[in-house]
């Protein structure tokens, strides 16, 4: 019996040519028997882009072929991006021109072929295929032109074409409105896209649809299906004793909740008490999804299908009905409730020394909150600790381990950003009334170091153990962005103090110790931030490399993330010995396309998230404009600088157009615009002043002028005039047909 994973391997080592079926069968001796599981094989290498199937209906390994398999991101001004999933040689994204995109649209998985390289190193391509719609739904503006014909442009200026509505299929929409429409027909090479109005959302400036439009636009699945509720109310709301039996008694241990005000799924529980031999023994428990959510029922493939729950300002669109996630699943106090226990003795320098991982069952004794516990241990808030005096010695032994598990950590080399993150407040309205600085209290921050070390503890177990399970990894970051970081802190006098090829991550952590409170502390730590990796889901541990671990995993959040749910079975199956070698082999197999997925996902939720928190930014500051603001650098770019307002943790961009006391050109290894008269230099993490020129709502941007340059331009010194920087897309803009004209070539794609 052939495994998928055989297959590939067998066309690499045996196969030199683009082949047909009955070739492939000749040349591998593929048994009778065995014949249709290899056709199946081949047919899903072809689906997932790891094959290639040419004329002839020949396949072929892409990597033999110059063909590439990745995302498309596309641009506004027509042109896109390919991410590959196998990376270049050359490192990067492939350039493909708008002429040769052929009808694949934003967030299309797809085929490229290289074309050429320029100089440079920029790789240019062709897209040949469409392996997968980035979905058949697409939210936008419902118009109709001159004619009375309807068409939808999309919301995202990514998606570079109007969607031609036909008559009757307007769904009730009136102009102006915002639908989410389905694609019915395709584009083609001789025609636009077809589709039906399916919903109509309404004023993009009611409340709530703002939320309804970015989740639209992410395909973001938000209601339920009712067999998955059905599945869910079936499990009932209480644990039965026949649930119970054999499992790990800690009903009677003391036992805490600690989660915002707000939370209403709490996955979470923690136990603590010092030991005989001056050591603390931690138990981390965490709510038994796997025990309730079986694979392939229908609340596993939805959660499956959603990857991880979403939060936004308003609401969350959760990865299981709240009867699951809000109920019997939730570690909700004075009730029963089914968890994986992770108990680890944990010595004075922090080191697990000694550790049992259960099936338990815990009692609650208290839901308490960040803001409470905080209260008790640094306020010392009399009233507090009266309420909680039974508990209140549990917190301080809490506060003495995390203390010495931070040091640790921090000993190790973790890298910690102490980057300020902003809170939005919203009213009824869904309205931003303020935004403030995100407080992380000591509360926080040891829930979050006893989380940490959970994950480590089981990774590293069930790596020991050889079981298949998915890892959070962090993989060391690429040579080339830390030889431009270096060259760029070298600028301040600082360096890593390491060969570039010899990097670990102490050295980063001790240059953020060095910099902390320094007027160059936020250039150097956003730019360190954005030379590291990505942190992505793994079926093999490769290591945490911002955590300094050499083992880590999700195992704490089973209820909004499906990667901590395919944990908690992995982790069940080791212990109990449960697989066999047949299944072990079939996950092992599955286990890459679920890492792949559930990062995807993971991605799509952060990009939804940032997206809307922008939107409600900018609409905050709708009624600002001519106001001054404090800000920092954030983003440095041949168009001009990203500031962020201190006051309101907004971002906007000075254009450089504004920029006009002087021909500003971009430096951009040192991050940098420098005037070429002046010498005025514009760096990445200064301080600077700035006025709100414009709110854009359409492009959702706001626009600001740098005070001194407004000043001098005002007096007369200089007047507006563009850049020689712009770039050459800025400048043509003027001469493309205005949107009226455009709206009119509905169907046809935008320039």
């Amino acid at each position: 019996m052939f495994s998928r994973d055989q297959v590939l391997a067998l066309m690499r080592d045996r196969v030199h040519h683009p082949a047909g079926m009955r070739e492939l069968l000749q040349l591998l001796k593929v048994p009778r028997d065995d014949r249709t599981s290899f056709k199946r094989h081949i047919k899903s290498l072809v689906a997932s882009g790891e094959l290639i199937q040419i004329r002839g209906h020949r396949f072929g390994l892409p990597e033999k072929m110059d063909l590439y398999v990745g995302r498309l991101q596309t641009h506004p001004a027509g042109y896109g991006f390919v991410t590959p999933e196998r990376p270049l040689e050359t490192g990067g994204d492939i350039y493909v021109p708008a002429p040769l995109l052929n009808e694949a649209m934003h967030g299309d998985r797809v085929v490229v072929r290289i074309e050429r390289v320029k100089e440079g190193g920029r790789v240019e391509g062709r897209v040949i295929r469409i392996l997968e719609r980035s979905g058949a739904w697409i939210v936008g503006r419902y118009d109709r032109d001159e004619s009375g014909m309807g068409y939808v442009v999309p919301f995202d200026r990514r998606v570079l074409m109007d969607i031609f509505v036909p008559p009757g299929h307007e769904g009730g929409a009136s102009p102006g409105e915002m639908v989410s429409v389905e694609i019915t027909r395709w584009p083609t090479s001789t025609r636009g896209a077809v589709g039906r109005v399916a919903d109509v959302l309404g004023d993009i400036d009611a409340p709530g649809v703002d939320t309804e439009i970015i989740i639209r636009k992410y395909n973001i699945p938000d209601a339920h299906s009712d067999e998955a509720i059905s599945e869910a109310v079936r499990l009932g709301t209480a644990v039965s004793e026949k649930d119970i039996r054999g499992r790990t008694d800690f009903r009677g241990v003391p036992t805490v909740t600690i989660d915002g005000e707000h939370a209403r799924d709490f996955d979470d529980a923690i136990t603590i008490e010092k030991l005989p031999n001056g050591n603390y023994w931690l138990g981390v428990h965490i709510a038994d999804v796997s025990h309730y959510v079986h694979d392939g029922s229908a609340l596993d493939r939805e959660a499956y299908e959603r990857g991880t729950s979403v939060y936004f300002p308003e609401r969350a669109v959760h990865m299981f009905p709240a009867e699951l996630a809000t109920g019997l699943c939730s570690l909700n106090p004075h009730v029963d409730r089914l968890v994986q226990s992770c108990l680890m003795e944990v010595n004075r320098h922090g080191q697990v020394v000694r550790d049992e991982l259960h099936d338990g069952v815990i009692n609650s004794d208290e839901r308490m909150t960040y803001t409470a516990v905080n209260g008790i241990l640094t306020d010392r808030d009399p009233e507090l600790i009266e309420r909680y005096t039974p508990l209140v010695p549990m917190f301080e032994t809490m506060k003495e381990l995390f203390v010495i598990l931070n040091d640790a950590r921090r000993r190790r080399g973790s890298i910690d950003f102490d980057l300020n993150e902003a809170e939005v407040i919203v009213d009824e309205g869904g309205e931003v009334e303020a935004i403030i600085a995100l407080q992380r209290n000591v509360a926080h921050r040891l829930i979050e170091e006893f989380m940490l070390l959970a994950n480590e503890t089981v990774a590293t177990h069930l790596e020991a153990n050889g079981a298949p399970a998915l890892y959070r990894i962090h993989e060391e970051p690429d040579v080339m962005k830390v030889s431009k970081f270096e060259d760029f802190v070298s600028g301040f006098g600082y360096s890593l103090g390491a060969p570039l090829t010899s990097l670990r991550p102490r050295h980063f952590q001790k240059l953020l110790q060095r910099i902390e409170g320094k007027p160059e502390e936020k250039p150097i730590a956003f730019l360190m931030l954005r030379t590291m990796q990505k942190a992505r889901y793994a079926p093999e541990n490769l290591g945490h490399f911002g955590l300094a671990a050499p083992s880590y995993t999700h195992f704490t959040s089973p209820i909004r993330r499906y990667p901590d749910l395919v944990v908690h079975r992995a982790l069940r199956a080791s212990r109990h010995a449960t697989l066999s070698a047949e299944e072990r082999d079939e996950l092992r197999e599955e286990l890459p396309e679920v890492a792949r997925h559930a990062s995807e996902m993971e991605r799509r939720a952060d990009d939804a998230e940032r997206e809307l928190l922008q939107w409600k930014k900018v609409k905050f500051m709708a009624d600002k404009v001519g106001d001054e603001f404090h800000g920092y650098v954030t983003g440095v770019a041949a168009f001009g600088l990203f500031i962020e307002l201190v006051e309101h943790f907004v971002e906007g961009l000075v254009h450089i157009s504004t920029m006009a006391d002087d021909y500003y050109r971009f430096v951009e290894g040192a991050h940098l615009l420098r005037g070429e008269n002046t010498q005025k230099v514009y760096r990445l993490g200064d301080k600077v002043e700035v006025q709100v020129v414009r709110v854009n709502m359409e492009l959702r941007q706001v626009d600001l002028g740098l005070i001194e340059i407004l000043e001098r331009v005002r007096s007369g010194a200089q007047g507006p005039r563009r850049s020689r920087a712009t770039p050459k897309h800025e400048s043509r803009r003027k001469q493309r047909p205005g949107r009226r004209e455009r709206e009119r070539l509905r169907g046809k794609k935008r320039r």
